[in-house]
């Protein structure tokens, strides 16, 4: 089984990294700043995602590019959250979030991915979440809108899609299962809930709508393949499914996020 070094995978594809996720250089609203927090806990998921896929040699080349890319997208959104921060609460918030994403970087970058170090990769992850989550809420309780807790909103249901992930290939690789496994069912929970109140919100556009069941559509797929998880089987086909298909996914809840962003800007 073929595992890489992260660091050699930066410098590699240093010249070529896009940022497909990205919007904007720069915060230019509290509802941009949401979103982008709101991204942050994604990033924290997706990252631990791609450990876990590279140590088990699930998709190497996608997991590869993924951590390169997520590792440079949070990187770039701290910076702009950090000038932006409103209130002296949100800025000790993101410097401590700064703390924490130093940490977790120094468990992957320049590290090759292995079943010792994936439990401490999970706690990281966990740590940067809470922190990345704080900063979100705050924001938007600056807003004070509904729109505001939309975009909170759906932008949480692009962490809990690679989170599920995360998880999933955590458990099939045998690390920390039967946690682990309680925590895919724990988000699969949650993101089914918050879909259900997200389509029938009265912001709810007819695009927000068709985003939303093409989600819908995708997690079907996607909810088979994590109920058929078997602990520690490592079933590299399962496993590169649902790698694939949480990042399908992210993609139309990043635009759902996205169109709920632009409402009362």
């Amino acid at each position: 089984m073929q595992r890489r070094s992260i660091l050699s995978t930066l410098l590699a594809g240093a010249t070529t990294l896009v940022l497909p996720l990205s919007a904007s250089a720069q915060v230019v609203s509290i509802n941009d700043a949401i979103n982008k927090a709101g991204r942050q806990r994604m990033l924290s998921q997706r990252v631990a995602k791609s450990y876990m896929a590279l140590g088990q040699g699930v998709l190497p080349d996608a997991a590869s590019k993924t951590m390169a890319m997520s590792l440079a997208l949070f990187d770039r959104q701290l910076v702009e959250l950090k000038a932006f921060s409103p209130t002296p609460d949100i800025k000790t918030t993101y410097n401590e979030l700064e703390a924490a994403w130093s940490e977790y970087k120094g468990a992957l970058v320049g590290k090759t991915p292995d079943k010792e170090g994936a439990a401490g990769v999970i706690a990281l992850s966990g740590k940067v979440l809470k922190l990345a989550n704080q900063g979100t809420v705050q924001l938007e309780g600056v807003s004070g809108k509904s729109a505001g807790q939309l975009v909170n909103m759906a932008g949480r249901q692009r962490m809990l899609s690679q989170r599920m992930a995360a998880f999933y290939l955590a458990a099939s690789w045998g690390v920390q299962s039967t946690p682990s496994a309680a925590e895919v069912n724990k988000a699969r929970d949650e993101f089914v809930k918050a879909q259900a109140i997200l389509k029938s919100a009265p912001e709810a556009t007819a695009a927000i709508k068709s985003e939303l069941e093409l989600a819908e559509s995708q997690f079907a797929f996607f909810d088979t393949a994590l109920r058929n998880l078997k602990p520690g089987t490592g079933d590299i086909q399962a496993q590169s499914n649902v790698f694939t298909t949480s990042e399908r996914i992210l993609q139309v809840m990043n635009n759902v996020t996205g169109l709920y962003e632009k409402i009362n800007t």
